[in-house]
């Protein structure tokens, strides 16, 4: 799908869909739980939608009504081979991969886009040290084996992803088990979300320094009911639309004391000089003397498409830096963030672990192409209130995997004259 985005800078007030890092976490736990959950879920992603559906060929009976999820536990795994539709969600293959092998499921993932070619090492092998056997064909992959308890392995710095799932598992297993998880570890905040998780599901585990113990033969109790907090990671769109903005954007449904580590772009958008002020009901951005600045990407590596886009109209050079991970996302998000912003008469360089912005203050529209990735897509649409012409942007469908009323919230806001 082509969507024409009209240029120039807007204003208004905006509600951001619920957090999908929360809500798989919290899915994950009540289809494990001893009793009935409900939980209620804004804007219900393609990505929330994988979970739901894997959960369901598990055995769980989940039903929804008005953005509330009915979600009864699992209480007997399939007698045969189940298959897994995962689609694109790495989120979701990457926390159920370790979760099957504590039920001992025999199950087939059925994956889609990209996420065949996405990394699950040294993941897989730990779970087939353990007692799992993992087989890839393809686009499927094949699950048996049940996991044995003990003590795992992992290195922080790969993904968080494969530490949350092992988090997620462990409490599971019939004896103790440990988990070493050796430094440095980034994308911390992911695994406290996942701790959190655990502690609402009433879980037990002690934890010192980076070292995991679990007591084992334990299952969640997610009663509830739940609301799902705002997802900063999303709400970050809208926030550098409101640093672009004179009258300023306030984004609502967010929790200002959330665990999310995307909360951070409010210090990144303070650091370009936009004017962010925290209020009862949300957070307001306006525009400031906007200013390039250097970014670790490390710990916030899903907002680097919209911080560059935000740095091309900041006065001078912005350097983000340790961003090479970003190169196995939906696409290969250094080349398509560079690609964007070239296409729309952009300066950038493109480095092995990162980009190089050379802002200036504007851009001039033009054609662009999301390469299947919502978080492209969506700074196409931050980039056109920089823009002095239109934006044609193909793949405007793709928001649908993290922020299915994206293009519909846009629309609600006003265009701001000057």
């Amino acid at each position: 799908m082509t969507r024409r985005i009209l240029p120039g800078s807007r204003c208004g007030a905006v509600t951001v869909p619920a957090s999908k890092s929360r809500a798989h976490r919290l899915l994950i736990c009540a289809a494990l739980s001893r009793e009935e959950s409900r939980i209620r879920c804004r804007g219900l992603s393609d990505d929330i939608w994988a979970t739901i559906r894997c959960l369901r060929a598990l055995g769980a009976e989940i039903e929804e009504e008005n953005e509330v999820l009915r979600v009864r536990p699992i209480r007997a795994l399939p007698a045969e081979e189940c298959l897994l539709p995962c689609g694109e969600s790495g989120t979701t293959l990457r926390l159920l991969l370790p979760v099957l092998g504590a039920l001992g499921a025999r199950a087939v993932f059925r994956r889609e886009g990209r996420l065949p070619q996405r990394p699950l090492a040294p993941l897989d092998r730990e779970l087939c040290a353990h007692g799992m056997g993992l087989r890839a064909e393809g686009a499927l992959l094949q699950v048996e084996g049940r996991l044995r308890p003990g003590a795992f392995c992992l290195p922080g710095n790969v993904s968080s992803q494969y530490i949350s799932g092992l988090l997620l598992a462990l409490p599971l297993l019939e004896g103790e088990s440990r988990l070493r998880v050796e430094p440095p570890v980034e994308s911390g905040p992911y695994i406290a979300m996942t701790e959190d998780a655990l502690r609402l599901a009433g879980l037990s585990y002690e934890k010192k320094e980076t070292d995991y113990a679990f007591p084992g033969g334990e299952r969640p109790c997610l009663s509830g009911p739940h609301t799902v907090e705002g997802d900063w990671s999303n709400a970050a769109f809208f926030l550098c639309m409101g640093a672009l903005s004179r009258r300023g954007l306030l984004a609502r449904g967010l929790d200002l004391r959330s665990l999310q580590g995307d909360r951070a772009v409010l210090t990144l958008l303070r650091g370009f000089g936009a004017e962010v002020r925290e209020e009862e009901d949300g957070v307001l951005v306006c525009r400031g003397s906007l200013r390039g600045l250097e970014i670790d990407a490390a710990p916030i590596p899903d907002l680097i498409p919209v911080l560059s886009v935000l740095a091309a109209g900041a006065e001078g050079d912005t350097r983000i830096r340790n961003a090479a991970r970003l190169r196995l996302k939906e696409s290969d998000r250094l080349k398509t963030t560079a690609a964007l912003l070239r296409g729309l008469g952009g300066s950038v360089e493109e480095l092995a672990d990162g980009l190089v912005i050379h802002g200036r203050g504007s851009l001039t529209g033009g054609a662009a192409d999301s390469a299947g990735d919502h978080r492209i897509a969506m700074a196409a649409a931050v980039a056109a209130c920089l823009c002095e012409g239109p934006v044609e942007l193909s793949g405007a469908e793709s928001v649908a995997k993290s922020y299915p009323l994206f293009w519909e919230d846009l629309q609600k806001l006003e265009e701001e004259r000057p």
